[in-house]
């Protein structure tokens, strides 16, 4: 069996994902809450909600690549019809748990943040902003670092489903990460500027900081099925 498997799992959670974000964009539950409360009360309650929903489309996605992960490595070990010779196990690079060390202290630095503008700490909350962009650049840099060496290694085929999985996992969850960089930038910008008060951005890093805090523990939990298999 070819890398069927790992393709159509990557296209149909695009897919999937793409159009669930689209519906989200219409904030369906905003025109809703505006109806039944006629005030601004519900909007902040309306993003925090917007935000779960995206991370629960985003682990159907997740686990829609590990399901297909699993169901490739049964065949792999004969628990389908028939045992698929062309999987050869991969050495994970070393570099992952240096990298995974890096997302972790990002995540603290976000929380950092989120802690330093509950208290109304301006100087505080911007350096530890960007203390927690700077440590997840750092980290997708680590993870490019890790393709090259896969990209290098004996094992490396085009053909190998083991390969295919690896940067399919690891390239999703950075993409995810870049997505998140971007509302990173755009809030620390806005803290930076001087005609916007501090109470203005507190919503935007407490979200984010969730969203760092979930990409945390996606990457730990890609990161033991790759260690484990």
């Amino acid at each position: 069996m070819s890398l069927t498997v790992a393709y159509a799992a990557l296209a149909t959670g695009i897919a999937v994902w793409a159009v669930l974000v689209m519906k989200l964009r219409a904030k369906p539950w905003e025109a809703t809450a505006a109806t039944a409360a006629g005030g601004t009360g519900f909007n902040v309650s309306a993003k925090r909600i917007g935000l779960w929903i995206f991370l629960a489309v985003v682990t159907s996605l997740f686990c829609l690549f590990l399901s297909a992960y699993y169901m490739r490595m049964g065949e792999h070990a004969g628990h389908g019809t028939l045992a698929a010779a062309d999987w050869q196990s991969i050495r994970d690079p070393s570099i992952l748990w240096f990298n995974t060390v890096l997302l972790i202290f990002g995540s603290v630095a976000m929380q950092s943040a989120r802690s330093a503008v509950a208290s109304s700490q301006v100087q505080q909350t911007r350096v530890r902003l960007f203390a927690a962009g700077l440590l997840t650049f750092a980290f997708l840099i680590g993870q490019f670092l890790a393709w090259r060496e896969i990209r290098y290694s004996p094992l490396f085929s085009p053909l190998n489903p083991a390969v295919a999985f690896f940067y399919v996992l690891t390239a999703v969850h950075g993409l995810h990460l870049l997505g998140g960089l971007f509302v990173w930038a755009r809030t620390l910008t806005r803290s930076l500027r001087k005609d916007v008060e501090l109470i203005d951005v507190r919503l935007s890093v407490e979200l984010t900081s969730v969203y760092w805090h979930y990409l945390l523990l996606v990457w730990l939990g890609l990161f033991a099925v790759l260690l484990s298999t």
